[in-house]
């Protein structure tokens, strides 16, 4: 992934208003983000951790997202598993939603996936940032399929948000 500004940032989201995307926090170290092992860049809120953010790039532009999430996951003493990069955690994965772009997400439509708490599911799927034992399932697919599968899984997702 390129980096992006916080105005590029605040300019790609497509589930909240203009005036939400430019109150939103965007994180203060985007220069020394590892952009090259992002395929998406994803934040909590520091004053509200149940708020959270991602952006991607999806045919060459940058596309943001709102989401709401469950507070910590500590309370959780099972294993889940995210459902864009496919590692394991206990206490580690929370369902985030997102409103629905447009009318649909003025009406209170929304669609939600189980993801990593922390969104950094580019640095797992690449064994940047450790889950613990076992997060990591065997597979035979190769690193740079892993990756192609975690874009494609996210690229679902917001598929349906902007549906």
């Amino acid at each position: 992934m390129r980096p992006l500004t916080e105005r590029e940032i605040r300019t790609a989201f497509v589930n909240c208003t203009k005036g939400q995307a430019k109150r939103l926090p965007v994180p203060h170290d985007l220069a020394e983000r590892p952009w090259d092992d992002l395929d998406f860049l994803g934040w909590r809120d520091p004053q509200a951790p149940d708020r959270a953010y991602l952006v991607t790039e999806l045919d060459g532009r940058p596309v943001a997202l709102a989401l709401r999430g469950s507070g910590a996951a500590s309370w959780q003493t099972r294993r889940s598993m995210c459902s864009m990069c496919m590692t394991s955690h206990t206490g580690g994965v929370s369902l985030m939603v997102a409103a629905k772009a447009g009318r649909a997400g003025q009406q209170g439509n929304s669609v939600g996936a189980y993801m990593c708490s922390d969104l950094a599911c580019p640095l797992y799927v690449r064994g940047k940032k450790d889950a613990g034992i076992g997060a990591r399932l065997p597979e035979s697919l190769t690193l740079e399929e892993r990756i192609q599968r975690t874009v494609a899984n996210l690229a679902v997702f917001i598929a349906r948000v902007t549906a």
